[in-house]
C-alpha cells in the first residue's frame, strides 16, 4: 500500500502503478482477515490440493507452491459476509478497483481518470477491515494519513451532495405529478401505483420514500443471520431504492446517506426456505449476529 501510495502523490504518469498496487494490498488484507479465522478461507474450494494444505493435511497434496487462492473479487464477497454492516463497499461500489486493479495487471490499461475515485473505494475498504485486524491506521497509513482523510471526506461529501440532489429531483417530479390533486384523491392514486415493487425477479419490501413520504420498495439480498442460540432469522441486506411516485432511484453507494434506507430488514419469511440442496446451509449464515 505505501508503494501504491506513493505511486499515487507522483500523478497521472504513476497512475497505472499506483492503482494496480492498491488492488494487491486490499486482496491480502481481506486475505489476512480471512485466514485468521481459517486459512481455508482464502483457497479455493474446487481445487483439493489446496484445501489439504490449508487444513493441515498437506502431506497428502502437491508442492505448497501449486496452491490456488481467490482473487480480490471473491475475497471481497467472503468477508463481505462474514462483516455485513461494517464493510461499505459492496460488490458494485467494489467494480472500479478490480477493473483497475486487472486492467493494468492483465492488458496495462486502465482508465486514469478514475484513480482518484478508485483509490477512495480502497481506503474505505482497507479501514474497516485494519480494525478487524488490529492494526493501528495511524501506523499503517503512516505519512499518507492526510492524504487518506482528504480523499475519504471529499467522496463521502459528494456522495451527500449527490444524494440532496435525487432527493430535489424527486420532490419536483412528484409535485409536478401530483401537486393539484386533492387528498383523498392522491391517497387512491398513490396507493394504486405503490403497491406493487418495480423488480418482480429479486426480494423487495416497502419502506417509506424519503423524497415525497410515498411507499417506495427497497430490494437487496436475503441473508440469514443466526443468534447466539442457533436460531435462524432472514434479513434483506439493501442494495437500492426506488419510489413509483417520485421516481426517486437510489443505489447501494447513496443510501447511507438516506435515512435508514441502508439498515437490514427483518422478514417475516420461514429462512428455511431460502435453504435448498445447492445452497448449503453454511453459505448463507452469518454467526454471532
Amino acid at each position: 500500500m505505501s508503494a501504491a501510495l506513493a505511486a499515487f502523490v507522483e500523478g497521472p504518469e504513476s497512475y497505472d502503478f499506483a492503482v494496480h498496487h492498491a488492488g494487491i494490498a486490499t486482496e491480502h488484507l481481506l486475505k489476512a482477515y480471512l485466514a485468521g479465522i481459517h486459512p481455508a478461507l482464502v483457497v479455493d474450494g474446487r481445487h483439493f490440493d489446496s484445501l489439504l494444505h490449508a487444513t493441515g493435511l498437506g502431506s497428502h497434496a502437491g508442492p505448497l507452491t501449486k496452491v490456488r487462492t481467490i482473487g480480490l473479487a471473491e475475497a471481497h464477497e467472503r468477508v463481505l459476509k462474514l462483516l455485513p454492516k461494517k464493510i461499505p463497499i459492496d460488490k458494485k461500489a467494489l467494480e472500479p478497483l478490480a477493473d483497475a486493479r486487472n486492467g493494468v495487471a492483465h492488458s496495462a490499461i486502465h482508465d486514469a481518470t478514475q484513480a482518484e475515485a478508485v483509490f477512495t473505494i480502497c481506503l474505505r475498504l482497507v479501514d474497516p477491515v485494519l480494525n478487524e485486524l488490529k492494526i493501528d491506521p495511524d501506523g499503517y497509513w503512516g505519512p499518507y494519513l492526510v492524504l487518506h482523510h482528504k480523499l475519504v471526506d471529499e467522496q463521502v461529501r459528494q456522495e451527500r451532495v449527490a444524494a440532496e440532489a435525487l432527493l430535489v429531483k424527486a420532490r419536483a417530479m412528484f409535485e409536478q405529478r401530483f401537486g393539484h390533486m386533492s387528498g383523498k384523491e392522491l391517497d387512491v392514486v398513490l396507493a394504486a401505483i405503490t403497491s406493487q415493487p418495480l423488480l418482480t425477479m429479486v426480494r423487495e419490501v416497502q419502506k417509506e420514500c424519503p423524497a415525497c413520504g410515498s411507499q417506495g420498495w427497497v430490494n437487496g439480498e436475503v441473508t440469514l443471520y443466526a443468534d447466539s442460540s442457533g436460531l435462524n432469522s432472514a434479513y434483506l441486506v439493501p442494495y437500492g431504492f426506488h419510489c413509483a411516485a417520485c421516481d426517486l432511484d437510489v443505489d447501494s453507494k447513496l443510501l447511507i446517506h438516506l435515512g435508514d434506507l441502508n439498515e437490514d430488514v427483518l422478514l417475516d419469511d420461514d429462512p428455511y426456505d431460502y435453504i435448498d440442496d445447492e445452497q448449503p446451509i453454511g453459505e448463507d449464515i452469518i454467526w454471532g449476529r
